[in-house]
């Protein structure tokens, strides 16, 4: 047996990249690619690290989309009707295909959006800035049907 077959076989054995929950941990805590390595790569949009501001954005929607899945359903029941027609044709399937129909559109969007954050649409806005947007649209939503909640009392 020569030297390469004997590489071979140990190779062969046991697979040393195992994917496991440490693997996920360090790699969030330790990543490496928060910017491009070279001139040719500035293109590329995919890093291992978003800004933390990103993360604060995403979590802060995705709570305030739950938020306003709550209280619509009920300003609904205090007879205000669902403007949103989406929406209003998820709700005659019934409160939870609208509940999940609402999470998984608003968590899918925030990923996506989350993953291109350094891309520039149109090639004048960063991507990230629609996160800004949305979750600023989000919070005066959540105040208006508050402030409805509020009067119906």
């Amino acid at each position: 047996m020569d030297l390469s077959e004997a590489i071979g076989d140990q190779r062969a054995l046991d697979e040393r990249r195992n994917f496991t929950w440490r693997t996920v941990f360090f790699g969030f805590m330790r990543s490496r690619r928060h910017n491009h390595r070279r001139e040719i790569d500035a293109d590329v949009h995919f890093i291992d690290w978003h800004h933390p501001w990103l993360f604060f954005l995403a979590v802060g929607t995705m709570l305030m989309s739950c938020l306003d899945a709550f209280m619509t359903l009920q300003l609904l029941e205090r007879g205000m009707y669902e403007a949103n027609p989406v929406m209003a044709a998820l709700l005659g399937h019934g409160t939870t295909a609208f509940a999940v129909s609402k999470m998984f559109m608003t968590g899918a969007s925030l990923l996506l959006l989350v993953y291109v954050a350094k891309a520039r649409f149109l090639n004048r806005f960063r991507t990230g800035l629609f996160l800004t947007g949305i979750f600023s649209l989000y919070a005066c939503l959540v105040c208006y049907e508050f402030v409805h909640l509020l009067r119906d009392m």
